[in-house]
């Protein structure tokens, strides 16, 4: 039997091609919705962008003359997508149709009272919640998703012989035919006898091959095997991004923008190191805030600033403000918002954008997408600490990317769990 599912606005601000995602089944859009999306096509974001694209799809669906919104319109995936003008009004609970959230359960209420299979979909565990208690079935968007949980960790560890690991060291490889390893895995191998080596797969040798050959990084130094691993990621050119995932702590950032330093000042590879976070300052958008764009910046950036300090004084142990004065006047660290990446063409370039989590999949897929010829893009962020109101630890564009990207040759991830800032944050991420 085929199920009715009713979308909320969200779902598709969250995924404008969301009504293609439910094959043989029937898609309902309340009138409600449209009018929600209506009321935020001119917005200069990727809501404003999201409701624009619907909008044209919806449209582009109509003048096919194979249907119409009104009875459904059928589609190559054999579902069919129509818009609902009717709900239900005079539901006998304390229900009021003030709200639009109401209005659009409503409607998908009054479906089910009709005999059809109604399965609610929202990125909203409230009105989730609500559609639940008058009995409705309700589900989140599970489109563009991944489960955290499970998700891949960039690393493992495996078992090998003495002489295996004797072999690496002596070869400068070694061949592991019976493992199963994705494109730029990082591999832990110890043997019965204690002996111990870390090495990278390469999925095209089909073979381990040992780590990059240290070098001064800004005066730092990788405190763990999970950092040795992110800082050879972050120093191969051959491999053009890089997600690191982990706790407040871990050294995401801070490796991060160590390697690029390196790799901008020191070997040049690059023309400049851009830095961008996500502005989600519970709903407020960086306008809000007095003085040019890089005095509003500056505030969203203090993050950035103080792993920059920090760095700026630890190759020589002189004043941070000489060195980092000299960074800045350099005009090779640009800081920028993550909405004003968007139409930009960015090559030869150092990309960290920061607390990446807060990203919805599309606006992660922008990003990357700007990359031009020479560009390297590291991805940075706790999928557990998120400030966006309608992602999760699964739905968000950090996990996403690592989902879709895990078998792919330029790509590269590592999860970092060892929090390395202080012995109270260590003790703080694990016992709070």
């Amino acid at each position: 039997m085929k199920k009715t599912f009713v979308l909320d606005t969200n779902v598709i601000l969250h995924d404008p091609e969301a009504i293609v995602k439910f094959p043989r089944h029937r898609i309902v859009i309340p009138v409600a919705v449209l009018e929600e999306l209506d009321k935020m096509k001119r917005l200069p974001n990727d809501l404003g962008r999201n409701s624009r694209a619907f909008f044209r799809f919806l449209d582009s669906l109509a003048a096919q003359g194979s249907g119409n919104l009104h009875n459904g319109i059928p589609l190559e995936n054999e579902s069919d997508v129509r818009v609902a003008l009717e709900l239900k009004r005079d539901y006998k609970g304390d229900f009021s149709l003030a709200t639009n959230d109401n209005k659009i359960i409503m409607a998908a209420y009054l479906l089910f009272e009709q005999g059809e299979r109604v399965v609610f979909v929202s990125k909203d565990f409230a009105a989730r919640i609500k559609a639940e208690a008058i009995g409705l079935e309700a589900q989140d968007y599970e489109n563009l998703k991944y489960a955290y949980q499970t998700i891949y960790q960039g690393h493992s560890r495996v078992e090998v012989t003495k002489h295996d690991i004797d072999t690496f060291f002596k070869d400068g490889s070694l061949k592991l035919p019976d493992i199963e390893c994705h494109p730029n895995e990082y591999l832990i191998m110890t043997s019965p006898e204690n002996s111990s080596a870390v090495g990278k797969y390469d999925s095209v040798k089909k073979q381990v091959e040992p780590l990059l050959k240290s070098v001064n990084i800004w005066g730092i130094k990788p405190r763990n095997v999970e950092q040795k691993c992110a800082v050879d990621l972050l120093l191969r050119d051959d491999i053009k991004l890089v997600t690191l995932l982990g706790p407040a702590g871990t050294g995401k950032t801070l490796l991060a923008l160590a390697c690029g330093l390196r790799k901008v000042f020191d070997e040049g590879l690059y023309s400049r190191i851009l830095v961008s976070r996500p502005v989600v300052p519970l709903g407020r958008d960086i306008g809000y805030l007095p003085g040019t764009k890089e005095e509003k910046l500056f505030h969203w950036m203090q993050p950035i600033y103080d792993n920059l300090e920090f760095l700026c004084e630890a190759p020589s142990g002189s004043q941070a403000t000489d060195t980092l004065r000299w960074v800045m006047e350099s005009k090779k660290l640009e800081m920028e918002a993550v909405t004003y990446i968007r139409g930009r063409s960015l090559p030869k370039m150092y990309i960290i954008v920061d607390e990446a989590q807060n990203l919805t999949p599309h606006e992660v897929k922008t990003i990357i997408s700007r990359a031009g010829e020479g560009t390297k893009v590291i991805l940075t962020g706790d999928p557990t600490q998120i400030d966006h109101p309608y992602l999760d630890k699964d739905s968000n564009g950090l996990t996403y990317t690592v989902g879709r990207f895990s078998d792919q040759k330029i790509y590269g991830h590592i999860f970092l769990e060892k929090t390395e800032r202080s012995e109270l944050a260590a003790l703080a991420a694990e016992v709070m």
